[in-house]
């Protein structure tokens, strides 16, 4: 079996990690942090595009939703078309990452993207996150770091949470739609750990005319000791949902008045879904290097019911449930060693990653009302993914130094058909393997413009396919020959940049880069087969800004560019942009916070035009929205907050796609054909929303 072939070596490249260490002290190379207003640069980066943004950056900023969080990711934008219990949809560098298909999270050292998920490849959901336990996020965008593997393209995120609180607190939150939250934390100290605990319930109806009804329970308890370089933490976390969504709806359908802006397309999407996690964190640092070692396993499923086309099919609808029950688990260890001045201080890192998905069942069932009336397919997968990586740090004058890297990954996986009428001569066992090389170079720093350095990277990536796809005979819808896909999806990306301190507390990154992608295949969940979609370059400019003018007092501001083509024609209408891919997004955030009675927060962010179809003759239409997060402190044990999410009430569709659908008119009129009718599918901005909050401290 394919755990048992992987698990030897896993087990082997472990223990050499956690090898005996030859020295004491703590590396000198260190990871970049945005958070000092002093004039000097904070840390040493390996790329202009790499940052770390602490919990105080986070505590005043206005959120909708928990994985707005990764906003903070320079370029990055967080929408919705669907319920609140389903994944986020996420764009950075001219993709349009869907779900998570190119961009890697890690939430304490475990992913949070699914591989051979029901709903597409990649799926990040993030609804199981508490903000107010973050205590930082790390993130690095492009190919060249060796640490990140599948799905990292892009770009990647480490989330880590705090080891313990300043003091317990109770959280009550109420607002517009029926919106309340209870949020209880805090942590306790003994014989030299600390044992966090939260627990978080939740409930939302939201603007919807169909209520949406989400109910959300989460829990974390998390036992530690020491800090995340030299300590342990030991986290169990638990999350369920519920909900029935809106999904996006035909535009002219608003514009004739058959459904209202906050109508519903069909009745009785949503779902459920639930994750439940253990994992361990070790780490020791020592004169001549450090050691870490994560371990995880994690119980995931999802039920989602969605008619995104409407009725096309007929007047019972076209819903379809997805739905996936999978067990993951896996980790990885590392080990650094500092070679000292006969090596040019270099810093030499070892490591190895595993992942095991075992997925019970994944399938695809047309349904009505939730019931199901016909399996379109059903399988049972399992998927390894293991990583080696190895890279160097070396600091060849005291203006220039290299980071070197070499990563490999090999994934197996076997996918078993269980069920479907055209499914069951799917299936059988793929294998694939790349190895990305990695190379910065850092030249600075320089006394221009306050301190500045200069950066030059290249690499390689990838992003695994749906390992249905890879090996797919047979199109399950109606039985039609397919073609089975790759099982990787390579990427090259280049990039340069600076990043520099003009003024005291004012750190500015600026940045070039261009990526190529093998292919743009996706699986894609509603049909359960694989959409062909060909190989695309990118490129854009970067320039963001992170500005501390008095203690208690942050600016950041970003502006992101991007352009992104497929390299050959859309067999069909001859285009080239790749659709969804926003080309121009700017954010502007200030929090005020210096310990007195006010603090509070206020964003606003930009999205451009971008193209609905290949020939971008349909565009979206471009917005600025702005949200304001406003508190007062009683005292130390009692403070309010008020949050108002789309302060001025802007008319505007989080997210617009182009495709076919029907609704239950067109349906009746006889006007859908066997196709349904091309337009524009959109999912309408939350309106103003007020939310009031008050904590308890203890």
């Amino acid at each position: 079996m394919i755990y048992r072939s992987f698990t030897p070596t896993l087990v082997a490249a472990a223990l050499a990690c956690l090898g005996h260490a030859h020295a004491a002290g703590i590396p000198t190379l260190q990871e970049v942090s945005v958070t000092s207003g002093s004039q000097n640069l904070t840390g040493i980066a390996d790329s202009a595009s790499e940052g770390t943004v602490t919990a105080k950056q986070l505590a005043n900023r206005p959120l909708l939703r928990p994985a707005e969080v990764l906003e903070v990711v320079p370029g990055m934008m967080v929408t919705q078309h669907s319920g609140d219990g389903k994944a986020n949809q996420y764009f950075l560098r001219g993709f349009n990452l869907d779900h998570g298909s190119d961009f890697a999270t890690h939430v304490m050292g475990m992913p949070a993207n699914m591989v051979t998920h029901a709903h597409g490849q990649g799926y990040m959901d993030l609804n199981y996150l508490i903000p107010e336990l973050i205590g930082n996020v790390k993130y690095r965008k492009g190919v060249y770091a060796a640490e990140d593997g599948d799905f990292a393209t892009a770009g990647a995120a480490r989330i880590d949470y705090v080891r313990k609180l300043d003091q317990a607190f109770v959280d009550l939150s109420l607002g517009q739609g029926n919106y309340r939250r209870l949020l209880s934390a805090g942590s306790h100290a003994f014989n030299g750990m600390n044992l966090l605990g939260a627990l978080e319930v939740a409930g939302n109806d939201g603007p919807w005319d169909q209520a949406e009804h989400l109910k959300k329970t989460n829990g974390v308890v998390r036992l530690s000791s020491g800090t995340a370089a030299n300590g342990f933490a030991l986290t169990g976390m638990l999350y369920e949902a519920r909900w029935r969504a809106t999904e996006h709806l035909p535009a002219r359908a608003i514009d004739s008045g058959e459904i209202p802006r906050y109508g519903a397309l069909s009745p009785n999407d949503g779902g459920k879904t639930h994750r439940y996690s253990l994992s361990g964190d070790w780490a020791r640092t020592e004169a001549d290097g450090a050691r870490k070692l994560n371990l995880y396993v994690v119980d995931y499923g999802l039920n989602l019911y969605s008619a995104p086309s409407g009725f096309i099919s007929g007047a019972q609808g076209d819903q379809h449930e997805q739905a996936d029950q999978r067990t993951l688990w896996g980790g990885q260890a590392s080990r650094s060693w500092l070679l000292g001045p006969n090596w040019r201080d270099t810093e030499l890192t070892l490591g190895l990653q595993f992942r095991q998905d075992r997925i019970g069942k994944v399938g695809l069932y047309s349904t009505e009302n939730r019931q199901r009336t016909r399996t379109v397919r059903e399988d049972r997968v399992l998927q390894s993914n293991l990583g080696l990586h190895i890279d160097a740090r070396t600091q060849w004058t005291d203006w220039f130094r290299t980071q070197i890297g070499l990563r490999h990954d090999q994934i197996q996986a076997r996918a078993t058909a269980l069920g479907g009428a055209n499914n069951m001569e799917n299936g059988g066992q793929e294998g694939a393997h790349q190895t990305s090389p990695k190379l910065g170079l850092v030249f600075g720093p320089f006394q221009l413009l306050g301190e500045t350095e200069f950066y030059a990277n290249t690499g390689r990536g990838f992003h695994s396919n749906d390992a249905r796809g890879a090996t797919a005979r047979i199109n399950p819808q109606d039985g039609s020959t397919a073609t089975p896909v790759p099982l990787i999806v390579r990427a090259r990306g280049n990039e340069l940049g600076m990043r520099a301190t003009p003024l005291p507390g004012w750190h500015s990154n600026l940045n070039v880069w261009q990526m190529n992608l093998e292919s743009e295949l996706v699986f894609i969940g509603d049909e359960g087969v694989t959409e062909p979609k060909g190989a695309s370059r990118r490129h854009g400019i970067e320039w963001s800004n992170h500005v501390v003018p008095v203690d208690g007092w942050i600016l950041d501001a970003d502006l992101a560019w991007s352009k992104a083509r497929f390299k050959d024609a859309n067999v069909d209408n001859g285009g080239r942009h790749v659709p969804n891919a926003i080309p121009l997004t700017a954010s502007l955030g200030l929090t005020a916070d210096q310990g007195g009675k006010w603090f509070g927060g206020v964003r606003l962010r930009y999205l451009g035009a971008y193209a609905l179809e290949e020939t971008g003759t349909q565009k979206s239409t471009p917005f600025l929205m702005a949200s304001l997060k406003a508190g007062y402190r009683v005292d130390r044990n009692l403070q309010f907050t008020l949050d108002v999410l789309n302060l001025f009430n802007r008319k505007a569709n989080d997210i617009e796609y182009w495709g076919n659908a029907c609704t239950r008119n067109e349906q009746a009129s006889g006007a859908c054909g066997t196709d349904g009718i091309a337009g524009r599918l959109i999912h309408p901005l939350e309106p103003r929303t007020l939310r009031l909050g008050m904590r308890i401290g203890f």
